[in-house]
């Protein structure tokens, strides 16, 4: 799926459900589950569809060895580079020996699937955590996202939807719905739970 795009498909919002049996409310359906996608994206602080090709994006290095980035996934197309000159060139680019991508087998808490999201510079390698003229001294190349949208965001977008369109009001069968108001993640305990190994700050709990 491309950046966008919902995270899953009328086709499969009505398989969890039994009140749709014809195509009069899929155009709204469509529309919550966009909806649900970007609520989960804002609290999950990532977003879990491939963006298809590679782009360039800039990161402030966390330390001399290690740094965050955004998820990658693929290494297809990955290049890491570095400016320490601080003019924009990013004339440094970092070869295969120079780093090691985490997590080690796109493994998390025994889940495979999982993209890249941290950079551990190896052997003499370190990243600049400096940086002139406010520039970003790194710039990496990449395909970001996930490969795959994972299971527990795909059931976490179709209870959202469903329970959008169910509080809208009205019965299942009206085409009128154009304003679903806003989807909260924090209103929905069982969506919060499939969802909190994914989000990038943990939820704190008093």
């Amino acid at each position: 799926m491309a950046l966008g795009a919902a995270y899953a498909t009328t086709a499969q919002l009505k398989g969890y459900a039994e009140h749709f049996t014809d195509t009069v409310d899929d155009t709204q359906l469509d529309e919550v589950l966009l909806q649900a996608s970007r609520a989960i994206e804002h609290f999950c602080q990532r977003q879990f569809n491939a963006a298809g090709s590679a782009t360039a994006r800039l990161f402030y290095p966390n330390s001399y060895s290690l740094t965050m980035i955004d998820d990658i996934s693929t290494t297809t197309g990955l290049v890491i580079k570095t400016d320490t000159a601080g003019d924009g060139t990013y004339a440094t680019t970092w070869v295969a020996a120079d780093y090691q991508l985490e997590p080690l087998n796109n493994v998390v808490d025994g889940e495979t699937g999982w993209p890249y999201y941290r950079i551990r510079a190896i052997g003499n390698q370190q990243f600049p955590c400096y940086w002139v003229n406010n520039i970003a001294p790194l710039q990496v190349t990449a395909n970001w996202g996930w490969a795959a949208v994972p299971t527990n965001v795909k059931v976490a977008c179709i209870y959202l939807a469903l329970e959008t369109f169910k509080l809208k009001g009205a019965p299942f069968g009206v085409a009128n719905f154009d304003q679903f108001g806003p989807i909260r993640v924090r209103d929905n305990p069982k969506v919060m739970g499939m969802l909190a190994p994914y989000r990038l700050a943990p939820v704190l709990v008093g």
